[in-house]
């Protein structure tokens, strides 16, 4: 199921590359180490709230092209930012 997934992406997107990298399906972090991804992964909240404006205006075909180019790096630190504690989260049930 997990190699489905990953042939389901472009085998070249960042996305790909990225979800190989982290292997989110394998709860192979240790303890403390999937703790500390939750806790030291995220973005803060100046960025949280520059990204959702950008969200937002986007959905209003609102922005410009450097904006647009801004949205899209937020959400590739996401993705990967997501793939972590995903990764992490499913560690740490393998240790409850």
């Amino acid at each position: 199921m997990a190699s489905q997934r990953h042939a389901d992406i472009d085998s070249k997107s960042e996305a790909a590359i990225l979800t190989r990298m982290i292997h989110p399906e394998r709860a192979d972090l240790p303890e403390a180490a999937a703790e500390a991804v939750l806790k030291l992964f995220g973005l803060d909240q100046g960025d949280a709230d520059r990204f959702h404006d950008l969200l937002v205006r986007n959905q209003g075909d609102a922005l410009t092209p450097p904006e647009k180019e801004e949205l899209e790096t937020y959400l590739r630190v996401s993705m990967m930012i997501d793939l972590m504690h995903a990764k992490a989260r499913y560690s740490l049930k393998k240790h409850a």
